[in-house]
Order: C-alpha cells, then sequence, then structure tokens
C-alpha cells in the first residue's frame, strides 16, 4: 500500500487475525478514522436464540424495545418492555425489531464473545445489545457518536452506510428515536453470520433484515464532555476551598464599568483552570470511579457476610463473581491498585485488581485458599460490598 491510498474497506478474518489484521494494525488504520466490513473466515455459532431474547425482554429490569414501521404512513412506533408473552404472538410479519440492552450482563454464554475485544481498554467497552428483526425490520437510517461493532448473528442483514466526508446528519422532527432526514448510501454489503461492520462514530448507517436475523451490536463507552464535565463538578465543588475564587488583585480603573472586558475573562478561565487542576493519580481516581456508575442501571446488594460464611460456601462448592450489576475497573499505584466499583473505590494488590476485572472471573475453593492473606481480606470485603456475588 503506497502513501496515497487507503487501507482496504473489505477484508476476510483468518483463525489469526479475527480483524482480518494485527489489532495493532486496525487501531492505526480504522479506529474511529474508517469503516471496515470484515468477512467471516468460518462458520460462526451465536450464542443465544430468537427465543432466548424474546424470554430476556420480558424480564423486569431488562432494557428493551420494539421498534416498527408503518410504510404506508412513513410513520415509526417504539414500545418499551419488558413485554408480556403474547405481545410477539400479535406482531405483524414485516418490519419490525426488538433491541434488548446489556445481555452480555445477562447471558455467560453471550459474554464470552468481549474476549475477542480484548486489544481495547476493558472500561471502553459499554455493552453488548442484540436485536431479532423480521424481514424488513430495522430502525432507519441513524449515526451513533461511540464505536460500535455489528457482527452477525442469524440471517441475512443488508447494511449501507455514508462514508462520505460530511454526511448530511439533519434529523428527522417527526420520529421517536432520531433518525436521519436524509440518507445516500456510499457502501452497500448482505452481512451473514460471523460477519462484523465496525463504524467509527459519526457515520450514517441503515440496516435492514432481509430474513429473520440476529444482529449483535458491540457499543463503545463515550462518555461526552458535557457528561464528564458535570460529574467532576458534582464530585469535587463541595470539597473546594472556599477560599479559591475569583481574584483581581491587579484590576485597572475601569473606563465601561458595564463591560466584561478581556482580562476578567482571563482571570476567570484560570480559576477554573485552577479548581480543575488534578494530579495524574487523583484523576486517575475520579475516572476510574466515575466509569464504574457511568450507564450503571442498578448498584450492587451488599451482603452481610462473614469471613467464615465465604470460606465454608466456597467449600461447599460455591464459586464467586463479578455482579453483573457492574463492571469493576482499576487504576495503578505503583504496585498496588485503586479498584473502582459501584462510584466507590478499594485499595487492592495489583494482582487481585488484576482478576477482578477478568471478563469471566470465578473464584472457587482453591483459588480462594491460593490467594495471600491481604488479597483474601479484600475478596471479603468485595463480597460483603456485593460487588463479588455467590454462584
Amino acid at each position: 500500500m503506497t502513501t496515497n491510498d487507503k487501507p482496504p474497506i473489505e477484508v476476510r478474518a483468518s483463525k489469526m487475525h479475527a480483524l482480518g489484521m494485527s489489532a495493532a494494525q486496525f487501531l492505526k488504520d480504522y479506529w474511529q478514522k474508517r469503516p471496515l466490513l470484515i468477512r467471516a473466515c468460518d462458520d460462526f455459532v451465536c450464542p443465544l436464540t430468537p427465543d432466548d431474547l424474546a424470554g430476556l425482554a420480558c424480564i423486569e429490569g431488562t432494557l428493551s424495545r420494539i421498534v416498527r414501521y408503518e410504510r404506508r404512513r412513513d410513520r415509526w412506533l417504539v414500545e418499551t418492555g419488558p413485554f408480556a408473552e403474547q405481545r410477539f404472538a400479535g406482531l405483524p410479519k414485516r418490519d419490525w425489531t426488538l433491541l434488548v440492552q446489556d445481555v452480555d450482563r445477562w447471558d455467560p454464554d453471550v459474554r464470552k464473545l468481549l474476549h475477542a475485544f480484548d486489544f481495547l481498554p476493558r472500561w471502553r467497552i459499554d455493552d453488548i445489545m442484540i436485536s431479532y428483526a423480521v424481514p424488513g425490520g430495522s430502525v432507519g437510517a441513524h449515526v451513533d457518536q461511540y464505536d460500535v461493532f455489528l457482527l452477525q448473528g442469524l440471517g441475512q442483514r443488508r447494511w449501507q452506510i455514508d462514508a462520505s466526508a460530511n454526511p448530511p446528519l439533519a434529523f428527522r422532527d417527526d420520529a421517536p428515536i432520531r433518525l436521519l432526514q436524509q440518507f445516500n448510501a456510499s457502501h452497500d454489503w448482505q452481512l451473514g453470520p460471523g460477519d462484523m461492520l465496525y463504524l467509527p462514530p459519526g457515520v450514517p448507517h441503515f440496516g435492514v433484515a432481509q430474513d429473520e436475523c440476529l444482529t449483535l451490536s458491540i457499543g463503545m463507552r463515550a462518555p461526552s464532555a458535557g457528561e464528564l464535565l458535570a460529574a467532576f463538578a458534582a464530585q469535587h465543588a463541595l470539597e473546594m476551598d472556599e477560599a479559591q475564587r475569583y481574584a483581581d488583585p491587579d484590576l485597572a480603573v475601569a473606563h465601561a464599568p458595564g463591560a466584561v472586558d478581556g482580562e476578567a475573562v482571563r482571570r476567570v478561565r484560570a480559576t477554573l483552570t485552577a479548581a480543575l487542576a488534578q494530579d495524574d493519580r487523583a484523576m486517575a481516581d475520579w475516572f476510574g470511579r466515575f466509569l464504574s456508575v457511568y450507564r450503571a442501571a442498578e448498584a450492587p446488594t451488599p451482603k452481610r457476610l462473614s469471613a467464615a460464611q465465604i470460606e465454608a460456601r466456597l467449600k461447599r462448592g460455591s464459586n464467586f463473581t463479578v455482579s453483573p450489576k457492574l463492571r469493576l475497573n482499576y487504576s495503578q499505584d505503583d504496585q498496588m491498585a485503586m479498584l473502582h466499583g459501584n462510584g466507590e473505590t478499594l485499595p487492592t494488590t495489583l494482582r487481585l485488581a488484576k482478576l477482578c476485572t477478568q471478563w469471566d472471573l470465578s473464584i472457587d475453593s482453591a483459588q480462594f485458599a491460593a490467594l495471600s492473606e491481604p488479597d483474601r481480606a479484600s475478596v471479603v470485603e468485595l463480597c460483603k460490598r456485593g460487588w463479588l456475588i455467590e454462584v
């Protein structure tokens, strides 16, 4: 490839390279830069069925929607779950989609798919949303402000994207979901099981089911600047020293008393900059705690468990794993770590922090016995907080 050539927009995966290339090359050439279609190299086995997904959509606590399109009226309709089982029997044969968020938190087989994305920081991965669609089912032409991998699980889905430099991004004002007024496809593909389409933020796309199909959307976390600023201010505003405020010891005689002049703007900018200043350790601790509650639907339930009770349950054959209600992360400080969950921090060894942030953590009796005494004490505390649960 010469320096003037763009990387290909379509590649084929291999057993060695699931992305059709090394992870380093993908990050260099595609991540947050350009779309990529990755054709499957072998048969893909979808980890759940349409009936499994419908069953999840009926459970209290899941986030689910049904999106329908009425062609004659060019009208979109949205219903939110949980749904009664009989609702699905009353739906038409065409033009509707069921979407369920956070399926990885409900289904361990779906969660295993996240191992394929270990080349990304774990906290960057948000969830796996799965959609089931009948022929014609779609959520319309839209654009996301985060990276997404669209993995075809069952059936065939037609995907069109607009990879032009400045696509039109105005939204319709007559739809209950954010749909584009205008969509001009630059690429048009049909994806089958195992095919995967990567889209960076801001690329308009339009998917339509060609037959009954399941599509798995692995979405990334991308907090907006507004979300970050609001969370940071809420955390630190009450902790700030009252003496740290706007000051103007260099004030000159005002020639226009009603004006906010350039010097005042400079001083207020300096005041805010000083107020927001954090060293790397403090910023990492705040950001880790922020991520541990970002988009969290509910908090884990604390448990009144003693160390003796936990050891007894382990000896009876129980395992402990991370609660599906939260996703832990950690920041490192020399050889120690700050484990973040539910907006809180627990100091641990680096070894235990790495163990607790695995996708498929399962601590059994032998693993617990092999831990150091401080790590066993930390595991007991994690169980008490509800961060680790018995399975």
